[in-house]
């Protein structure tokens, strides 16, 4: 079965398909087409919903199944925010730098115990049927006072898991505790029984 991976994010990208991978699922992107693809307008109020938007718009323009992601971070001293504003919290799409500056302004001289944060996942795949399966993963922390750590995207340098950043962490390490790498085993678990169920269906 191939997937068509609806992601722009060249880092988000890479981190679906090692994920992904071990399924036996062969996955192409943007930069196996022939197109470039129109920018999908996140309109949702809630990851699962951005996250089926791409993959329908994926899904789409490619005919074939798509799997898309929607993520973000959630922090409770601010009543869930960036949360679905997360990629473009400063005004600026996806300039992690500026997201991050204006996260650390916003929490700037708030305790440590009230910086409690977490990461959610959305992963959404679409069937040029109309057949639809989502899944979501969950990954709790705290926001460190500066950043730390050079791997990772996004949020990474400032999300404290225990006692490191999510970018001091290697990939194998974020995989096994993210909210994506959660998201995306519950995905494959119900990718596996789907793809099942429509294996017994066609006898």
């Amino acid at each position: 079965m191939t997937f068509f991976i609806a992601t722009k994010n060249r880092k988000k990208l890479a981190e679906m398909l090692r994920i992904l991978k071990p399924l036996g699922i062969s996955a192409i992107c943007e930069a196996d087409l022939d197109k470039q693809l129109e920018e999908v307008e996140e309109t949702g109020t809630t990851f699962a919903e951005n996250a089926m938007l791409k993959a329908a718009a994926g899904c789409k323009a490619t005919g074939l199944p798509a799997v898309a992601d929607d993520s973000g971070l959630m922090v409770d001293y601010l009543d869930g925010a960036p949360g679905v504003y997360s990629k473009r919290y400063s005004g600026e799409d996806g300039n992690d730098e500026r997201n991050i500056q204006k996260l650390l302004t916003a929490l700037k001289d708030v305790p440590e115990s009230e910086r409690t944060a977490h990461f959610v996942s959305s992963v959404c795949a679409v069937w040029p049927d109309g057949r639809m399966l989502q899944a979501e993963g969950r990954c709790d922390g705290v926001i460190a006072q500066s950043p730390s750590g050079s791997g990772g995207f996004g949020y990474d340098p400032v999300f404290l898991y225990g006692s490191v950043s999510f970018a001091e962490l290697s990939a194998e390490e974020k995989d096994a505790v993210s909210h994506r790498g959660k998201a995306l085993k519950a995905f494959k678990e119900k990718l596996e029984k789907f793809i099942k169920e429509t294996e017994n269906a066609d006898k």
